[in-house]
This record gives C-alpha cells, structure tokens and sequence, in this order.
C-alpha cells in the first residue's frame, strides 16, 4: 500500500492514464477492424478509404506513446501491401 502522498497520488494518476491510454488503444484497434473486414469482404474502394483513415489514428497513437513507433509503421506497411494486392 502506498504510505506517502506522493505514492498515493501517482496510484490515481496512473489509473486515469490507463484507462485514457486504453480507450486511445481501442479506437485505433477499432479502425484497423474496418480495414480488415474491407479487405475479408473484397470491396477494395471500402479498404482504401478505411486505410486512409487508419494512416492519422496510427500517428495519433505514436504520437502519445501507446504505440511504438516500428509497430505502427509495420502495421500501415502490412495493410497497405494487402490492399493494394486486392
């Protein structure tokens, strides 16, 4: 248990920075399904247009370090090669 106030007022803070970093997660997760059921579904004008709103969200993500940066360009680099195989 936290003894100092310090400790106690980090505990707060790393839940509510938890729960905004999960919620930022999930958003980004959320676009990358669209993408995914364009391309499952073959309609590839649906793909590109998810891809181009996929692309910000990644930097977002990046840009508030709750993803790393590699991981977000091997994800972009992986969806775009699978949509532009379409």
């Amino acid at each position: 248990m936290a003894n100092t106030p310090q400790a106690r007022k980090r505990i707060r803070r790393n839940e509510t920075r938890a729960a905004i970093n999960g919620a930022r997660v999930s958003r980004i997760r959320s676009f990358l399904k669209k993408v995914e059921t364009a391309i499952a579904g073959g309609d590839k004008q649906t793909a590109q247009t998810a891809l181009h709103e996929v692309q910000p969200e990644l930097a977002r993500g990046v840009a508030r370090g709750v993803l790393h940066k590699n991981t977000a360009a091997r994800k972009m680099s992986r969806l775009s090669k699978r949509v532009s195989a379409m």
